[in-house]
């Protein structure tokens, strides 16, 4: 099977043309997006679904060939996991468009209200952010959640995946474009970068006054680069250096089996625990490590940790900070909470942390101190996505302390206007 290129593309065209020509298409159907109704955005969302569930047989034949060539090239076991689909997985796709068509929709909330000494009556009202560009790498069923997110909450978007995943992107895109339209809603409100040409990342991040909000889905040095070169607001977290603080008092059989699905749950994910801390006082620290050696997680400590079993290896400065995406973990021996909270400040990514701990005291102060854009209390790391969230497929994880912070599904993807009704009051 071979899967075609959804947009025909003038060969001429460069593409920075081609980023302007598809932005000015892309705001020209967010401003008709602006005038639909909840359910209007709802059912057009449901039929999307529809149509995913219907050319399951296309997206999996699609799919089946990026595998392939992602077999063939050498893309490691974590690479190809993102990229795999399945039947359950498609299903899974399509149930999350439906819950998002599900989820009360943002656009027009009333923040708050006021009323000025004058008589002026202001109010706060949720918008969309406009046209929001997504970059993403391997994962395809980031087309389909950025697009319904997108859509629900009234914003177009541009979308340009991987070159791994591209027969997967495009029939997924068809996909869900067929359905939107069969609702009338102009395609343009879902477009996908009809080009893998790499220039193409360059020209969108340049689209100041075409796009409104970039949003990065995928590997450090993608995130580093858009960061480092956008000239558009960027929504991103770039690393998922997330800790599990296992507290004295912890209760063993809780703290192993967090630890195991905080780790090995799925490696390749951002909320997958890459740091392991162990209070000394905890007393079945041994048999915790065991645990997640036995289940063929590689450990990688400190002194102290080392001496709890002799499969685990020494770690080195640069453990750490690294995100493994694999089946290796560090591991770390610490006096106490104040130690563990030191250790996180240094070298967490501001991303996911939790502990474990039956003294509500030093939950309460975890909860308290630790500035990452999720903190939890006797629970995986794993949780860390918008779906568990109940807010519906997330659009990504932002770790910054602007905007938005944490999972960001659909209020993420607003901003506010200041709405002022007078009766002819004069500014003296």
């Amino acid at each position: 099977m071979t899967v075609q290129t959804p947009v025909s593309i003038d060969q001429s065209e460069q593409v920075d043309q081609l980023v302007a020509r598809l932005g000015a298409e892309g705001r020209a159907a967010q401003r008709a997006l602006a005038r639909l109704t909840d359910a209007d955005k709802a059912m057009a969302l449901r039929a999307a679904a529809r149509s995913i569930r219907e050319r399951e047989a296309e997206i999996l034949a699609a799919n089946a060939l990026d595998i392939a060539a992602g077999e063939a090239s050498g893309l490691g076991a974590a690479m190809l996991d993102r990229l795999r689909l399945d039947s359950a997985r498609l299903a899974g796709i399509a149930a999350a468009v439906e819950q998002v068509a599900s989820l009360p929709d943002p656009v027009g909330e009333v923040i708050d209200t006021a009323t000025r000494p004058n008589g002026l009556a202001l109010s706060r009202v949720r918008v969309p952010i406009g046209l929001i560009g997504i970059i993403y790498e391997s994962r395809p069923n980031v087309t389909v959640d950025a697009a319904a997110l997108c859509l629900r909450s009234g914003n177009a978007t541009l979308l340009r995946g991987g070159s791994e995943a591209v027969n997967s992107n495009r029939a997924l895109h068809s996909a869900f474009v067929a359905g939107i339209e069969a609702e009338g809603i102009p395609a343009a409100a879902v477009q996908l970068m009809p080009t893998q040409d790499r220039a193409a990342v360059g020209a969108m991040l340049a689209a100041a006054g075409v796009i409104d909000m970039i949003v990065p889905r995928g590997g450090k040095s993608l995130v580093e680069r858009v960061q480092a070169d956008a000239r558009v607001p960027v929504l991103a977290h770039l690393d998922g250096i997330c800790h599990t603080y296992v507290h004295s008092s912890a209760n063993p059989d809780m703290a192993r089996e967090i630890a195991l699905n905080a780790k090995m749950r799925r490696t390749g994910i951002c909320g997958a625990m890459e740091t392991l801390l162990i209070d000394a006082r905890f007393a079945a620290a041994s048999q915790v490590a065991a645990a997640l050696i036995d289940a063929g997680c590689e450990l990688r400590g400190d002194a102290r940790a080392c001496a709890l079993d002799p499969r685990i290896g020494p770690a080195s400065a640069e453990d750490w900070d690294t995100e493994y995406l694999d089946a290796v973990l560090s591991l770390a021996i610490v006096d106490g909470l104040d130690e563990a909270l030191a250790h996180i400040e240094r070298h967490s990514s501001g991303h996911t942390e939790a502990i474990v701990t039956q003294d509500e005291e030093a939950a309460e102060r975890f909860l308290a101190e630790v500035d990452s854009a999720i903190v939890m209390v006797n629970a995986s790391t794993q949780f860390a996505d918008g779906g568990e969230f109940g807010l519906g497929a997330e659009i990504g994880i932002a770790t910054g302390r602007l905007h938005a912070r944490g999972p960001v599904a659909l209020e993420g993807l607003t901003t506010y206007k200041w709405l002022v009704r007078g009766t002819g009051q004069l500014r003296p």
